[in-house]
């Protein structure tokens, strides 16, 4: 069983179709815009400005205020003034369909019981996978870091899906990103997605069309991404005083060449409105 974006699974249950799921999927998003949106519509920054904290925000863990502050960009008061309208204007994504009339009450509030055990189950078997597993602490520090940046850098949530056979995770008809640490404890990170996933990869996290993206500027986009990926998992999961080497990102390696560590690995899927990816470690 798989875990799914709410909307995902309203769609497969046939509680309502594209057409709403997309509605409500704007609706949702002009309800909960960007601090740095915000903050250039109250005048409080250049666009310029807010495009700096963002190119920060690839390198950083931190949260845009924090960052802007460290700058000198935005005080306090008006972080706190950004936030607190932020959080006012917020909808959920269930109460936004019940106000445009494709789901009632008593539907939405079923259909999230059914929902949320559905989800339970998945990410149990995720954890249980993860339990013991040689590279179980790679891959929780790979997925939380996955949860903190892809609405950070991609401008949309993403959540763990289900395990994988590492086998099953890669096939002829994805492409993927590969970057390997040496060092005491190597570690190998990898996404995998297929080409129109990769597309939207590109595309949100170089913030250009998508008739300017091609072949190349995909694969590009998605080892800059692996490779941010694996500086926050180097730091969560080897010791601060490790010695490592990094190397370059390898693009379309096959599957053997993930499973050349033999039962050291692991794969996870992920699901974002950009599509679904595959998550693989080794270490």
């Amino acid at each position: 069983m798989a875990a799914k974006f709410l909307g995902q699974f309203l769609l497969e249950q046939g509680l309502i179709d594209r057409q709403q799921l997309l509605d409500a999927l704007e609706t949702q998003r002009a309800s909960n815009p960007l601090l740095g949106e915000l903050a250039v519509a109250a005048g409080m920054l250049e666009p310029a400005q807010a495009q700096r904290i963002n190119e920060r925000q690839r390198s950083e863990d931190k949260r845009f205020g924090d960052l802007a502050l460290e700058m000198g960009l935005l005080g306090a008061a008006q972080v706190d003034a950004l936030l607190a309208q932020q959080k006012q204007g917020r909808k959920l994504f269930g109460e936004i369909l019940v106000e445009q009339g494709a789901l009632a009450a008593e539907q939405l509030a079923e259909a999230l019981r059914v929902h949320q055990r559905e989800r339970e189950v998945a990410l149990q078997s995720v954890e249980l996978g993860l339990a013991g597993h040689p590279a179980g602490d790679v891959m929780e520090a790979a997925l939380a870091t996955c949860g903190r940046l892809f609405p950070r850098l991609l401008k949309t949530p993403a959540q763990i899906s289900s395990a994988l056979d590492v086998a099953d995770a890669i096939h002829p008809g994805q492409v993927n990103a590969l970057v390997r640490i040496g060092g005491e404890r190597p570690l190998r990170i990898a996404i995998a997605c297929d080409p129109d996933t990769a597309d939207n990869i590109a595309t949100s996290f170089l913030g250009i069309s998508p008739d300017d993206c091609d072949e190349g500027l995909a694969l590009d986009a998605l080892g800059e991404l692996v490779n941010v990926v694996m500086g926050y998992v180097a730091k969560d999961a080897l010791p601060d005083d490790a010695s490592y080497r990094p190397e370059p990102p390898a693009f379309n390696v096959p599957a053997s060449g993930f499973l050349g560590a033999g039962p050291s690995h692991l794969a996870v899927a992920m699901t974002s409105q950009l599509g679904g990816f595959v998550v693989i470690v080794s270490g």
